[in-house]
């Protein structure tokens, strides 16, 4: 599992002083920055091999911006061409978000999803959690 800590910014608050339910999907998207450099190590944008099919977000405790969100990243169901991302977000101690997004190894050309190269899916394995 993947981790990665978010300092969260006083704009990341919604009128309650909660970190805002729209922060959530986004440091997931962070956190995914290690699986996404697994298929695309340079990360160019110009030929990006991913697309997301589908993420949930699960907002489980009250969370606040002045202390920090570790967020764990894993790797769920694997596929032949499309795979689980499995996130969870935490906070003093606590977990306060659960997520989990479908993405597809994709050629946006051919506008057509591709097999899982063996060396990448070997790596995913090396990441793979309990759904």
């Amino acid at each position: 599992m993947f981790s990665l800590e978010i300092e969260p910014r006083f704009s990341d608050t919604d009128a309650l002083g909660h970190i805002s339910n729209t922060s959530l999907p986004v440091w997931f998207e962070q956190g995914r920055t290690p699986i996404f450099r697994m298929f695309h190590p340079s990360l160019e944008v110009g030929t990006w091999p991913l697309i997301i099919a589908r993420l949930e977000v699960d907002l489980m405790a009250q969370s606040y911006w002045h202390m920090p969100v570790e967020i764990r990243t894993g790797v769920g169901k694997i596929g032949n061409t499309s795979f689980h991302v499995i996130q969870e977000a935490w906070q003093n101690g606590k977990q306060i978000a659960r997520g989990k997004c479908v993405l597809i190894h994709f050629d946006y050309e051919q506008e057509k999803s591709l097999p899982i190269p063996s060396e990448v899916r070997s790596k995913l394995e090396e990441h793979q959690v309990a759904e």
